[in-house]
């Protein structure tokens, strides 16, 4: 199975729309070089697909790739299909599932500005086994 970067989107404060960069540098154990939420743990990286947002927007949302704060926007994968502890393979990084969604305990700036939030249903978050490059554009391969 395999899908394709169609965003790469990064912000400096957590909880706020984020803004896509043409490639970013993910570190190791840590996240994506930049990014409000490169701390460790089990939440380094999130991952949207297009096709959620393309839900919202046929829900006469006006959203776009980073709008729900997602670091990568894929194309082509089924997300939620991908157990916890399946790799992910983009170029030389190798991220590892580490959860399904999430709870939001309070309604964030996404929330409040769109009117609805995706992520927490349908993104998935990873850990970064091995750091690299990628770019918009980049195949991800399900390893």
């Amino acid at each position: 199975m395999e899908g394709k970067i169609i965003s790469i989107n990064i912000s400096e404060k957590k909880s706020i729309r984020k803004k896509p960069v043409e490639s970013a540098k993910l570190i190791e154990n840590l996240g994506i070089y930049g990014d409000a939420h490169a701390e460790g743990g089990i939440r380094q990286v999130s991952l949207l697909a297009i096709e959620s947002i393309r839900k919202m927007i046929d829900l006469g949302l006006e959203v776009k790739p980073g709008d729900f704060a997602e670091n990568i926007t894929t194309e082509g994968l089924d997300l939620l299909s991908l157990p916890v502890g399946s790799k992910l393979n983009i170029g030389d990084v190798v991220l590892e599932v580490s959860q399904h969604g999430k709870i939001c305990h309070t309604k964030c700036n996404i929330y409040k500005t769109v009117g609805d939030c995706v992520m927490p249903r349908e993104g998935i978050f990873c850990k970064v086994i091995k750091g690299g490059e990628i770019k918009k554009g980049d195949i991800i391969k399900v390893i």
